[in-house]
């Protein structure tokens, strides 16, 4: 005989089926928990249980470390929705939009390292004193060898 499942428990998801369904280890579930990315209850055996919308919460998560943000970064922007809430497209538009900036900065960088890697490349120096990779920005190479601070 069958017993029926109150309807909010239905709706609940075991940390093992976030994880199967999510792609995400059970372990970093746990960890993104801790630092409030999603959110479970417990039942009465004290199992965590996750609403379907942290399956969403999750997605947008993996897709923001991709694009390279720190997960304090992730928080602060997911900290804006109500958690029992299903982010949309609209708000991951909202969310990303935020990151765009940061993300067209780190392009531009990746080009210009890019393009000085194959001028190092042509020349082989690698000169701890000339070379723009090694030694970016460093202004007291002008003041010659050796440590100049105290």
């Amino acid at each position: 005989m069958r017993t029926s499942t109150p309807a909010s428990q239905e709706k609940l998801l075991s940390v093992g089926q976030l994880a199967a369904r999510s792609g995400v280890a059970v372990t970093a579930l746990h960890f993104y928990e801790t630092k409030g990315l999603i959110q479970s209850t417990r039942n009465g055996g004290n199992q965590r249980r996750y609403p379907r919308a942290m399956l969403r919460r999750v997605a947008v998560v993996k897709m923001a470390q991709r694009l390279g943000i720190p997960l304090a970064e992730i928080a602060t922007a997911l900290a804006a929705l109500p958690i029992d809430h299903t982010p949309s497209a609209e708000d991951w538009q909202r969310l990303s939009a935020g990151w765009r900036e940061d993300l067209n900065r780190r392009i531009d960088e990746m080009i210009r390292l890019r393009d000085q890697l194959d001028g190092c490349i042509g020349c082989g120096c690698m000169s701890l004193k000339e070379c723009p990779l090694r030694n970016r920005q460093d202004h007291l190479a002008e003041s010659g060898p050796g440590p100049h601070l105290p």
